[in-house]
């Protein structure tokens, strides 16, 4: 099994996850977001250009994405996914265009919205979890 390629196809569409990031004090901050895939290995959230996870992720730009079950009496058959990865934030009008989907309009007026942007993640590291399994297939990036 390809572990990137399924993780990125299971990202196709807007997918619920829980995002951590490092507080200006040293300290882990998680909330949840939307990510989508992006061009090549890339995983994109929408993001406030006044946000909290702004000035986080320039500080220090590892991330951390959990997401899978979200719900255990429906989804307790999908895998569980962990991903390592370092982000960086796009303002480019071909990010935010291509990340657009039709939630964001109960934050953002459309995709020429001069606070929205798109957080970019990069993964270098990624668990893989099916239900039943003790250990995770991982992926690494070379």
């Amino acid at each position: 099994m390809d572990i990137l390629k399924t993780v990125l196809e299971m990202l196709t569409a807007p997918q619920l996850s829980n995002l951590a990031t490092i507080t200006l004090d040293g300290k882990p901050w998680t909330r949840y977001v939307m990510v989508k895939a992006g061009d090549g290995d890339r995983i994109c959230s929408a993001v406030s250009l006044d946000s909290r996870k702004i000035e986080q992720v320039e500080n220090n730009p590892e991330v951390h994405i959990t997401f899978g079950v979200c719900n255990p009496q429906n989804d307790f058959n999908k895998p569980y996914v962990q991903i390592q990865a370092r982000a960086t934030v796009s303002t480019s009008q071909k990010d935010r265009e291509e990340y657009w989907f039709d939630m964001l309009d109960m934050v953002f007026k459309g995709p020429e919205d001069p606070n929205y942007a798109i957080l970019v993640m990069e993964p270098y590291y990624i668990e893989y979890f099916m239900p039943g399994e003790h250990r995770p297939q991982v992926w690494k990036k070379e």
